[in-house]
């Protein structure tokens, strides 16, 4: 079957900044793909993995002329042929939702993953000065968010997290070191931080330097995010890491993403599925996946200045099913 394939690129201002070790943003490109039978559709989004080069020009680019050099097109031939990344990750979910139109059916069934229940995700206090950081976790525990992923640097590190802790006693705790920690006793750090309910450490050191944690025995656990991209990473992580995290535009689409979690499942690793800067048809999929996740940090839409018509719901700190979900 020929299919109509179209990608188009489009900006979402940030609500105020997005801070990580990295630098800041104030707006967000997503590629939008769309994919047709001639009678049903199939959309999706990703986010273009910037630190690894990506635009999303050059996504949109790659999704047509892949579409029109493979006119018989479904999810196997797209994971055999092209390379894993955020254009891939738009067509294979489109072609997910395609399939989900055309059978009438949900994503969770077609996949086989569980049914959708209300998911407590975490939400991103970005980096900046440990009294704004205080004030920006207060703000948010008032909101009712109850998991704070803090967005750390490498630096302050601990006084950062302490004032976290002082502005949201009562919520749980994940710190994303964003590779920055090479140079530190990760263990110690660790210890410190446990104090104030942490209870993950999002890629302590820079991929391709994971051996630096060889040995290390952190009372927290350590999840491997930027070394962590497909299911052949899985096994060589484990002897690193207690936790992958997932994350479809890294994956290069929810089926890829379905095989890192079979794989996590079989190398007894737990699970984290994330996100990128993203609306909520760039989650929708991730939604489904999360549903075998010990934390998920979908918080994408929840960071920008508006979402899509037909968004996610989220409540307490929770993501609900609903219109997406399907």
């Amino acid at each position: 079957m020929t299919l109509s394939v179209s990608a188009t690129v489009e900006r979402w201002p940030v609500a105020g900044y997005f801070i990580i070790s990295r630098g800041a943003k104030s707006h967000v490109d997503v590629v939008r793909c769309v994919v047709s039978d001639g009678i049903n559709t199939g959309t999706a989004e990703a986010t273009p993995i910037y630190y690894e080069g990506e635009s999303a020009e050059e996504c949109a680019e790659g999704i047509v002329q892949f579409a029109a050099a493979h006119p018989g097109l479904d999810r196997a031939t797209l994971l055999q042929n092209m390379p894993r990344g955020a254009a891939r990750n738009a067509l294979d979910c489109a072609l997910w939702d395609l399939e989900c139109r055309q059978k009438n059916t949900s994503l969770w069934q077609l996949a086989g993953l569980p049914e959708p229940f209300p998911l407590i995700s975490a939400f991103t206090i970005s980096l900046g000065q440990p009294e704004i950081m205080e004030a920006q976790a207060r703000q948010a525990a008032f909101n009712g968010q109850r998991l704070l992923k803090l967005k750390l640097s490498g630096q302050d590190d601990r006084e950062r997290v302490a004032a976290v802790h002082r502005g949201a006693p009562d919520a749980r705790l994940i710190v994303d070191a964003n590779e920055s920690w090479n140079g530190l006793d990760v263990a110690a750090e660790a210890s410190q931080l446990a104090k104030y309910s942490v209870e993950l450490i999002e890629q302590p050191v820079s991929a391709g330097q994971d051996h630096l944690l060889s040995g290390v025995r952190s009372p927290v656990p350590l999840c491997a995010d930027e070394s962590c991209h497909t299911s052949a990473d899985v096994e060589r992580l484990a002897a690193y890491y207690d936790v992958i995290n997932i994350k479809l535009d890294k994956a290069g689409g929810l089926t890829e993403a379905m095989a890192m979690a079979h794989a996590a499942q079989a190398m007894g690793l737990k699970i984290m599925v994330g996100c990128m800067l993203s609306t909520s048809l760039g989650i929708q999929p991730a939604f489904a996946l999360a549903q075998l996740a010990h934390w998920v940090d979908l918080d994408g839409p929840l960071l920008l200045a508006k979402d899509r018509a037909d968004a996610f719901q989220f409540e307490f700190g929770r993501i609900l099913p609903g219109v997406r979900a399907g």
